[in-house]
């Protein structure tokens, strides 16, 4: 459900996003509600662990929920003992994930990244508490975005905050004792800026995320533009983009070139000739890390967030977007989109790929159907993806 009378603003990569994080956690009064993926022991983690430990230390109420899998090889003994020493109450969302056993659920992390301060100011998006030049394998700095958000919006993003907790109490996933969160949301006008929150979970809101994104794409009628770190959309999201372009939309993809998950790279390349055949522009992102998560439709939706296009984010792992209806910061993200588009983008040409050798197009296709394979294996419909 969309809401008025919000303040939505865009934060870029960690040299916007850690000092406006930072500063709102030393102006907290009651409370520090933060949920991540990766906590990083570098530069920028403890920047934000000494944030924490200060705002504890002054007795705020300090809560750190951080991803069992993302976090485990990134968050040293050392830090991690830190936080607790200095009165952060930390808790591992499913810390079986490096058990022996097989549980599909060990499959079902936490990926979202969710701040909250004083249930009044709120930072949604796609970046980790990681330094943006902290990239192994890959070239820095890392290209990300997030936003700040204050207004009517805090109401659903702190309802979301206070259901994982309850769910980790359930779970007792921690030793440590977990209360019951206790945010007081503010929910007075801010701004100007019509906005809501889309989840994805393993409950409630199973497609939400990626209902928003087929109901943008059915009424575009101009332009899309999506960039995203994972790219390896399902049936109906691909179908979706074809008739936009079908329609003269000019949709485009802002895709990273460089490998991380060789096995999601090669399955994604299988998806080129049939998107390029049907009209989509496909720009792969050469000169850095891209972990955006992002899109513009039309010059006046438009979504961040933590959620990729991929059956990890759709189908599987906890998920927060903030998809906003408003012109001016549409277009400040367009913006940044075509910045990218020129600085650092090639298109992928559409003879040059069809052009390509038979083993390479053999190696993604494998690559797909096996992802396709264990997709299906975690329980999820393969008609849909």
């Amino acid at each position: 459900m969309f809401t008025d009378g919000n303040a939505v603003s865009l934060l870029r990569s960690g040299d916007e996003y850690f000092p406006a994080l930072v500063r709102a956690m030393h102006g907290a009064r009651s409370s520090i509600y933060l949920e991540t993926y990766i906590f990083a022991d570098d530069a920028s983690g403890r920047l934000v662990a000494d944030a924490l430990i200060d705002a504890a230390l002054r007795r705020v109420d300090v809560r750190l929920v951080v991803d069992g899998f993302g976090t485990k090889p990134y968050l040293s003994e050392s830090l991690a003992s830190k936080l607790t020493n200095g009165g952060v109450q930390l808790v591992l969302y499913r810390k079986d994930a490096f058990s022996m056993s097989w549980k599909r659920a060990r499959l079902r992390r936490l990926h979202r990244k969710l701040a909250i301060i004083d249930g009044s100011t709120a930072f949604v998006g796609g970046i980790n508490i990681i330094d943006d030049q902290n990239t192994p394998g890959q070239t820095p700095p890392r290209v990300d975005f997030a936003v700040c958000v204050q207004g009517p919006l805090l109401e659903p993003i702190v309802a979301a905050a206070n259901r994982l907790w309850r769910v980790l109490r359930v779970m007792t996933i921690s030793d440590l004792p977990l209360p019951t969160i206790d945010i007081v949301s503010y929910s007075g006008s801010c701004g100007a800026v019509r906005a809501k929150l889309a989840l994805r979970d393993n409950l409630r809101f199973r497609r939400q995320i990626e209902n928003a994104y087929l109901a943008a794409l059915r009424v575009a009628r101009n332009e899309v533009v999506i960039a995203c770190a994972y790219f390896l959309p399902g049936i109906r999201f691909r179908h979706a983009l074809l008739a936009a372009a079908g329609r003269g939309v000019q949709v485009t993809l802002i895709l990273q070139s460089r490998v991380e998950i060789r096995l999601l790279h090669h399955a994604t390349k299988a998806l080129y000739g049939q998107l390029l055949a049907g009209g989509v522009r496909i720009v792969e992102y050469e000169r850095s890390f891209l972990h955006a998560k992002v899109a513009v439709v039309d010059g006046w939706w438009a979504t961040v967030g933590s959620s990729n296009i991929d059956p990890f984010s759709l189908l599987l792992a906890r998920e927060a977007n903030v998809v906003v209806r408003d012109t001016a910061f549409a277009q400040a993200l367009r913006n940044d989109l075509s910045r990218l588009e020129s600085d650092g983008g090639r298109a992928v040409d559409r003879e040059t790929w069809s052009r390509r050798t038979r083993s390479a197009r053999v190696i993604d296709w494998l690559a797909y159907g096996l992802v396709r394979g264990m997709t299906g294996l975690v329980g999820t419909r393969s008609d849909r993806w």
